[in-house]
């Protein structure tokens, strides 16, 4: 037992390490956010909120900030909702090339985004959709999927599908079944992989970078513009909301997940 006990403590103080490790950067500079100096200035003076007021007056940002909340919101509606149709094809033990299917839809994680960017940037410039919404909208969506896949094919591994034949059975359409049955067992992976997707898309710019014309400028865009050309302490308070937003779905998807296992 003390051997375990050691053992899961190092683990624990191993895992810590390398968290700080990686965040401890980022600790370091956000707070650069709220200082009211013009320029990088460290350690800081004089603390403020200027830039985040810069940031939520500023038309140009939040023009920004309204693509990045559309663009995720769209893609992750789409991903959502054909990972979980995927996922639940997939779930059939006798559904032939399941391996390879598999495979095919979680490949945009492996790809780099600048190859499928530029494979979407051919084709849809072929369809007209190159510098549009719809795009970007589309291949957000592609990246989104295998989140949603992913999750949801884990949640309905422990899920019984003799319920679903039990509900057939008792004279429930395959919609019904899926919908009163599968789908608030199967939910919190649903809900996982929506989140996944949803910061994904957030936070992504390769891809606009690629497909976006002046008019689809998001967050992560307007900040590598800022970067390359005039840098300003309000790309750190456009970082700081980008973390905050993400962190915060991530923690209230974890405590939701905890609640429901408490409830079990």
């Amino acid at each position: 037992m003390k051997t375990s006990a050691l053992y899961t403590t190092l683990l624990y103080l191993f895992g810590g390490s390398v968290l700080l490790f990686l965040i401890a950067p980022i600790l370091l500079v956000l707070p650069l956010a709220f200082s009211n100096a013009a320029y990088f200035h460290f350690p800081i003076e004089t603390y403020s909120l200027r830039w985040f007021r810069d940031l939520f007056s500023n038309p140009v940002w939040l023009h920004a900030i309204y693509n990045s909340l559309l663009i995720a919101t769209l893609a992750t509606l789409i991903a959502t909702l054909l990972g979980t149709m995927a996922a639940v094809g997939l779930n059939h033990y006798n559904l032939p090339g399941k391996r390879f299917i598999m495979a095919v839809l979680i490949a945009p994680i492996i790809v780099p985004y600048v190859i499928l960017a530029v494979g979407a940037y051919f084709f849809f410039s072929k369809l007209g959709i190159a510098n549009n919404l719809l795009g970007i909208v589309l291949v957000h969506a592609v990246i989104g999927i295998p989140f949603v896949v992913l999750t949801v094919t884990a949640t309905l591994s422990v899920f019984d599908m003799k319920l679903i034949h039990a509900a057939r059975s008792l004279g429930a359409s395959p919609w019904t079944a899926f919908w009163h049955v599968m789908l608030p067992a199967v939910w919190p992976g649903v809900a996982s992989g929506a989140v996944f997707a949803f910061a994904t898309s957030f936070d992504e710019v390769v891809i606009v970078l690629f497909l976006g014309g002046p008019e689809q400028t998001t967050l992560p865009r307007q900040m590598w513009t800022g970067l390359r050309e005039h840098l300003s302490p309000t790309i750190l308070s456009a970082a700081f909301v980008l973390i905050v937003v993400v962190t915060s779905m991530l923690l209230l998807l974890t405590l939701r997940r905890h609640r429901s296992i408490i409830n079990r």
